[in-house]
C-alpha cells in the first residue's frame, strides 16, 4: 500500500505514468494503485481526493489514471474514452471490468473487447488476478479467446511465467490446441512441482501415446517423474501399451498411490503380485516399499509374521514402511512397537506413533511423560504428546 500511495502522489504531481510506478508493474501494483487513490491510507492528508480533469486543459495520461480510480463512479465512467490514448494505462481498463458500478463496468467490457490481442496477452497476469473476484471474468474469457484463436507464439512465453494461474491458463490452452508434442508434455509432467500441470500435462502425454500409437520415450519419462501421480499416470499407462511386465519395477515404489496403480497393471497381466512382494521381502536386500506393499495386499496370518522381523532391519526406511505395511495390514501391537518410539530414526518414530494411536490408552501415562522431557529428541516428544493427547 506504501508504494501505491507513492504511486498516487507522483501521478497528482503530473509525472508519467511509468515514471510514477518507478519500475514496478505486477499484477498486484495495478490493483493496489486502484485502491490507494479511492480509500487512502490513514497516514494521507484529510479528505485527500485525486485532482479532477481540467476541463479547459487537455487531458494528461497522469490525470486519466487517477480519474480511472476516482471513488466517483461518473468521474470513473468519464475517463474510459480517454484510455485509447495511453497504451500504458491498458491495465486501469482491466481493472475497471470488475467495477462495481454498472455503467462503468458495461463501458470498460466495451472498450476491452476492442483492445487488441497482444494487449490482453500483455495482462494475463492482471487479468487471471482479476477473475478471482464475482465481476472479473469478462477479461479471462477475452484472454481465453485471443490465446484460442491467434498465434501459437502469443501462447509459449505464457508457458513460462513466473506467474502460476497465467503458467496453469497458458498451458490449458496449448494443451487444447495442441502446441505441445507429447515429450514435452511428459517432460513437464515429470519435472514441475506444480500438481495441475502434473496432472494436465500427464493426461494429455498419455492421451497422445494412446491415440497415435507410439511412445517414442514419453512413458519412460513419466515413470521416473518426481511426483507420484505422475508415475502413476505411467504405470496406468503400461497396461493401456500391453507392457504389464514392466510394472513389476514399480511394486516398491515410494508412493503407495503407483504401488496400488503396479499392482493393478500386474494383475491385468495375469499375475498375483503377492507372491512377488514375499519374495521381495525374503532377500537379503529388501526395499522400503516391498515392505509397505506386503502389508498393503498381504494376509493376516500369513505375512505378518514376515512384517514384524522387518520392523528390526538394520535399514530405517524399511522398519518405518514395515510399521506402515502392519498397519494396513491391521496387526499393530503396542508391546511390539512401543521400543520403536525410542527408534534413533525420526521417521521410524512417526511412523510408530501414527500405528500407535489407536492403542494409546494402553500405555502408562508415566511412561510416556518421560519422552515428553527436554532430553529427549524432538520425534520423540512430539510422538509422546500425540499419545497423551490420544488417551485422554
Amino acid at each position: 500500500m506504501d508504494h501505491a500511495w507513492t504511486v498516487a502522489q507522483r501521478l497528482a504531481e503530473g509525472r508519467p505514468v511509468r515514471e510514477a510506478l518507478g519500475g514496478r508493474d505486477s499484477a498486484e501494483d495495478w490493483v493496489a494503485l486502484d485502491l490507494a487513490v479511492r480509500y487512502p491510507p490513514w497516514y494521507a492528508a484529510d479528505r485527500w481526493v485525486p485532482p479532477l480533469p481540467d476541463r479547459d486543459a487537455a487531458p494528461t495520461e497522469p490525470g486519466t489514471a487517477l480519474a480511472l480510480c476516482h471513488r466517483d463512479g461518473r468521474i470513473r465512467g468519464a475517463a474510459l474514452d480517454r484510455v485509447s490514448r495511453y497504451p500504458d494505462l491498458l491495465p486501469l481498463l482491466v481493472v475497471r471490468c470488475t467495477d462495481w458500478a454498472a455503467p462503468v463496468r458495461e463501458r470498460a467490457r466495451a472498450l476491452l473487447a476492442e483492445a487488441p490481442p497482444a494487449g490482453l496477452v500483455a495482462q494475463a497476469e492482471l487479468i487471471l488476478l482479476l477473475d478471482r473476484r464475482e465481476r472479473g471474468g469478462f477479461a479471462a474469457e477475452q484472454l481465453g479467446r485471443a490465446l484460442r484463436e491467434g498465434p501459437a507464439e502469443a501462447v509459449h512465453p505464457l508457458l513460462e511465467s513466473a506467474d502460476r494461474a497465467t503458467r496453469r491458463f497458458a498451458h490449458r490452452v496449448a494443451v487444447e490446441r495442441g502446441l505441445l508434442p507429447p515429450l514435452r508434455l511428459a517432460r513437464i509432467a515429470a519435472r514441475s512441482g506444480d500438481a495441475v500441470l502434473q496432472d494436465l500435462c500427464a493426461e494429455a502425454a498419455v492421451a497422445a501415446v494412446r491415440g497415435t500409437g507410439r511412445d517414442d520415450g514419453v512413458l519412460g519419462i513419466l515413470l521416473t517423474g518426481r511426483s507420484g501421480r505422475v508415475r502413476a499416470a505411467g504405470v496406468t499407462a503400461l497396461r493401456r501399451a500391453g507392457r504389464y511386465e514392466e510394472a513389476r519395477a514399480h511394486l516398491t515404489d515410494r508412493s503407495g498411490v503407483v504401488r496400488a496403480c503396479a499392482r493393478y497393471v500386474v494383475r491385468q497381466g495375469g499375475t498375483d503380485p503377492l507372491p512377488l512382494y514375499r519374495a521381495l521381502c525374503a532377500g537379503e536386500s529388501v526395499a522400503p516399499g516391498a515392505a509397505a506393499g506386503l502389508g498393503e495386499c498381504g494376509d493376516l496370518k500369513e505375512d505378518a509374521g514376515t512384517l514384524w522381523a522387518l520392523v528390526r532391519h538394520p535399514d530405517p526406511a524399511v522398519r518405518a514402511q514395515a510399521v506402515n505395511g502392519l498397519r494396513a495390514l491391521d496387526a499393530v501391537r503396542r508391546e511390539g512397537l512401543a521400543p520403536l518410539l525410542d527408534d534413533p530414526s525420526s521417521a521410524v518414530v512417526r511412523a510408530a506413533t501414527r500405528a500407535l494411536l489407536p492403542h494409546a490408552a494402553e500405555f502408562p501415562v508415566e511412561w510416556l511423560r518421560e519422552r515428553d522431557s527436554p532430553e529427549s529428541r524432538r520425534a520423540v516428544r512430539v510422538g509422546a504428546q500425540r499419545l497423551l493427547r490420544a488417551a485422554r
